[in-house]
């Protein structure tokens, strides 16, 4: 089965929905972080209820759920496809202009709101396997979006090709888009009893052919030092000054381990995100990561014994040392259904494509639906250069993704 005669609408939608500002704020304590993401996803559910899907709905949270009928009478493990509709804080997400260049041919994109901002082969080298390609970027002062509205454009389109051939046989399929993804809590607040899902797949994934079932597993800790206030005319014997405190702590850290500027791979590491520092008191948040969640626990004691070293050198400081879970590694689960991943290998064959099985080293939806009853691993979509001004999509890589669902909905459906 071939999708060659299908008039793709993938990158139509994905040109629209990157111009609707979703940028999430993990300052916010609100759920959805910030209110604009709801205006893409009110959109999303009217245009599938276009598409003939009744049941589309957006939620209080910003969370829309709409089902995909099965067009068969076997009995077939529910689906869900989930991409979220938020960018990430990182960079400017209002205003964007998508760009599309047609046929690509190799050369150094210069991007003309802003030119110099340039999408160049040598630091980008995946666009030299897109020549020919119709590569979409932005105008050069804001983040494209492709991540992750290239996933959210991928299901839309999916959806649409579905209901016009009812004849392809398929099991019930859940449409899932979260908000907040990139601040931590994109699942936070789905109703798993509405979902109704066995299993899910995130469109989230960068280069084609890659398949993700293997994510760090990750903490959140933060350290507080408490120091001792007086005045300091009068200070001498008294003052202890938690703004040294933490600095001595800081510098303590190795520079040349254990840090993100300095791993790769399948090493983790503890990483300081945030410092806020007063007199009396200093906070410094990190983050942990290891592919390995026992060894997250060797991580934070020596966060542990790093500020003990740190209270011997200024008596009268205290501190105090909070871990917090945020996600697990979700090969956890996938290894207990391998089935998961091995239908979407087949569907990657089925397309032509080489799989690649790949781990991130980062987090996706899928870590956290994974461990909330949904095994969950994660798709490519086509997103490069994410986050930043030099972001990129090819819009073949989002249709054959189109096509990649449809085979993996085929596949479970044959397989049942």
């Amino acid at each position: 089965m071939s999708l060659d005669n299908y008039k793709h609408t993938v990158a139509d939608r994905f040109m629209r929905y990157v111009q609707v500002d979703t940028q999430s704020d993990p300052a916010s304590p609100t759920q959805p972080s910030t209110m604009k993401q709801k205006d893409l996803s009110r959109i999303l559910a009217e245009e599938l209820k276009q598409i003939g899907i009744t049941d589309a709905e957006l939620d209080e949270h910003g969370y829309v759920y709409a089902t995909i009928p099965a067009t068969t009478d076997k009995q077939v493990p529910v689906l869900c496809f989930c991409s979220h509709v938020d960018t990430a804080p990182d960079c400017s997400g209002t205003g964007v202009k998508p760009v599309l260049h047609m046929s690509y041919d190799g050369k150094d994109i210069v991007l003309p709101d802003d030119p110099t901002v340039v999408i160049t082969t040598k630091e980008h080298p995946y666009l030299k396997e897109r020549i020919g390609d119709d590569i979409i970027t932005a105008s050069g002062t804001t983040l494209l979006g492709a991540d992750d509205k290239a996933g959210v454009a991928i299901i839309m389109d999916l959806a649409a090709y579905l209901i016009q051939h009812p004849e392809i046989k398929h099991g019930k399929i859940r449409i899932l888009f979260t908000p907040d993804e990139e601040v931590g809590r994109g699942v936070a607040k789905v109703d798993m009893k509405k979902l109704g899902a066995d299993l899910g797949y995130t469109l989230d994934g960068g280069e084609r052919g890659h398949l993700e079932g293997e994510t760090f597993s990750a903490d959140a800790a933060t350290v507080t030092f408490n120091g001792v206030s007086a005045h300091p005319g009068y200070a001498k014997g008294k003052m202890v000054n938690a703004i040294k405190v933490a600095s001595a702590f800081i510098d303590k850290l190795p520079r040349n381990e254990w840090c993100p500027e300095v791993t790769e791979g399948k090493q983790g590491f503890v990483h300081p995100v945030h410092l806020e520092a007063a007199l009396e008191r200093a906070t410094v948040q990190f983050i942990v990561r290891d592919f390995e969640t026992a060894q997250l626990a060797h991580h934070e004691e020596r966060i542990r014994e790093l500020v003990s070293k740190t209270l011997a050198e200024f008596p009268g400081a205290t501190a105090d040392v909070v871990i917090k879970e945020q996600y697990r590694n979700m090969k956890e689960i996938l290894d207990q259904h391998p089935q998961v991943m091995d239908y979407a290998d087949a569907a990657y064959q089925r397309a032509g494509i080489k799989t690649e099985r790949m781990s991130i080293r980062g987090g996706t939806d899928g870590s956290r639906l994974s461990f909330m009853g949904l095994p969950c691993p994660n798709l490519f979509t086509g997103e490069m250069g994410i986050h930043s001004k030099q972001e990129y999509v090819s819009v073949q890589d989002m249709e054959k993704a189109v096509e990649i669902l449809v085979h993996l909905s085929q596949i479970w459906e044959e397989k049942s």
